[in-house]
């Protein structure tokens, strides 16, 4: 059976995918990446990035320059193969596996015995066993770890990535991967595989634990927020200043509480809670809650904004920010986003948008009285100013520059 991994395959070349791909290529193994977007593959080709991660732009030029990196619409024969593809939910917050397994059914035809798949997807528990078993269906000619065991002819594992958007290049090398195997094999060649670009410990494990710990760790930072969430909305009855309020208590040596925002988002921490509550309705109480919380705060918001723009006949509201958090252009899941759209709907006003990391507007963002503007123009012509998100430009802002403003600030940059 093989043990060397001389080409990989990266299912996805999306936020996680890509990195992962230029980490791998940046060793000297062959790296073919797979996407459904032409415009990344093409992109990738040119030795360019379709996303914004510092540093990565740098090693995927070198990588597919010299020939280690290379973009295909289309599954190509490997020794590995990454899987990396959303999995957000659908419906009642059902996890919606569509796109898992489409890749598991894209890379049937091209797997041999000896090869190693490794789903790296944020997943429900099961998800993994249930891609092997898709693979099984497509491919008869092979065995699987649920039929042979040890013995299989090809090797299953799930390894969840646990990196920061902004530091994802630093993180994919320096942060601890927990590594889930469907068997003890599976977990072995699975590290051999991620030692080769990753400095920091590859612990193994079996499938399911890895899946659900990947999960329990953005539940853990979901409930979190939400206590956080909820102070705020507390402080805000009893007019009392939230951030002031964290600040004094989090000076206890045992308590550390986070800063409240708009709400929560991105593809893990506004998702994957709801994965635990799937499986486990009558047990997972806590972390449903906490979800309703996080999840009721854009509205609360925009309840705020609704208040202050009837001084106003037509107000003009300056909006700082759309992407899920600071410095980044992810707009993922994001309360940013989620409010302003109820604001477009309901014709509260012209709209002003600073959001420095992109160069246009979403679609679901595009109408007559929205507008995506630099930040001065925004604040100078504003009415209204609500901080959505605190990128670092908007700290820099003037204080002068918001008198006479009605401020909504949610999170605390100017406020604490």
């Amino acid at each position: 059976m093989n043990t060397r991994f001389q080409t990989v395959s990266l299912i996805g070349l999306g936020y996680i995918g890509l990195p992962t791909a230029a980490m791998l290529a940046s060793r000297k193994i062959k790296v073919i990446g797979v996407d459904i977007n032409q415009h990344a593959v093409d992109t990738i080709n040119r030795g360019e990035i379709h996303i914004v991660e510092p540093d990565l732009d740098m090693i995927v030029q070198a990588s597919v320059a010299q020939g280690y990196l290379r973009a295909t619409t289309r599954p190509e024969a490997a020794d590995a193969f990454l899987i990396a593809v959303p999995t957000p939910f659908k419906g009642d917050h059902e996890p919606d596996l569509t796109y898992v397994e489409s890749a598991a059914r894209s890379i049937a035809p091209v797997i041999k015995r000896g090869d190693l798949v490794i789903l790296e997807s944020t997943s429900p528990v099961g998800t993994t066993e249930q891609m092997a078993i898709w693979l099984a269906e497509m491919r008869p000619d092979l065995s699987f770890p649920q039929q042979k065991g040890e013995q299989a002819d090809i090797n299953i594992a799930y390894c969840p990535e646990r990196v920061l958007p902004g530091k994802v290049v630093t993180e994919l090398v320096n942060n601890d991967r927990v590594i889930g195997g469907m068997t003890r094999r599976c977990s072995q060649r699975a590290t051999d595989l991620y030692k080769t670009f990753v400095t920091a410990e590859c612990i193994p494990t079996n499938a399911r634990t890895a899946e659900m710990c990947k999960l329990t760790e953005n539940s853990f930072r979901d409930v979190n927020i939400a206590f956080a969430n909820e102070l705020s909305v507390i402080c805000d009855k009893l007019a009392i200043n939230v951030w002031e309020l964290i600040r004094l208590a989090n000076r206890h040596p045992r308590v550390n509480i986070l800063q409240p925002g708009p709400g929560v988002g991105g593809h893990c921490i506004a998702v994957d809670p709801w994965f635990i509550v799937s499986k486990t309705p009558a047990e997972a109480r806590l972390i449903r809650i906490a979800r309703e919380v996080n999840d009721s705060k854009p509205h609360l918001v925009i309840d705020k904004v609704r208040a202050a723009a009837e001084r106003f006949r037509s107000p003009r509201i300056a909006c700082l920010g759309l992407s899920f958090k600071a410095d980044i252009d992810d707009l993922r899941e994001s309360p940013s986003v989620e409010i302003v759209q109820h604001l477009i709907q309901e014709k509260l006003g012209d709209l002003m948008i600073v959001e420095p990391h992109i160069n246009a507007l979403p679609e679901s963002l595009q109408a007559p009285n929205v507008e995506l503007m630099a930040l001065p123009d925004a604040i100078h012509a504003a009415d209204i100013v609500l901080l959505l998100v605190n990128h670092r430009a908007f700290y820099e802002l003037p204080r002068n520059d918001l008198m006479a403003k009605i401020v909504i600030d949610t999170r605390g940059i100017w406020s604490a």
